[in-house]
């Protein structure tokens, strides 16, 4: 199994940016998906997390309203766009797949994971 996520960056607020995530030698249809982050000396935090199908996404409060999560099972991959981005969103983002699909978006829920994707958000 490989998990490569890609699109970070350093952003100014305010900006937006769009991570993706590619998922091979896995049933990609089978799986939920997430996104997480981790900024240095805080506990990794579940961004977002969308159910096999596509249909169902769950949200952190702290990015409801600006993230949107989206996959496409042509391309076995899996997307988040950011939007009016905040310092407070600067860390490693983290794509895994998994099978239990919980709004809480825990990290226990999750089999295989990426190496993460840098994003920094400052002016």
């Amino acid at each position: 199994v490989h998990v490569v996520e890609s699109g970070g960056g350093s952003v100014r607020p305010g900006d937006s940016l769009r991570l993706s995530c590619t998922a091979s030698g896995l049933p990609f249809d089978d799986y939920h998906m997430g996104w997480f982050r981790q900024a240095p000396g805080k506990k990794r935090e579940g961004v977002s997390i969308i159910n096999k199908s596509g249909r169902y996404a769950d949200y952190a409060n702290s990015v409801k309203g600006r993230f949107t999560i989206s996959r496409d099972s042509t391309k076995k991959t899996l997307y988040l766009q950011m939007t009016n981005l905040k310092t407070d969103d600067t860390a490693m983002y983290y794509c895994a797949a998994g099978t239990l699909y919980r709004p809480t978006i825990m990290a226990e829920d999750f089999d295989y994971w990426g190496q993460g994707t840098q994003v920094t958000v400052s002016s």
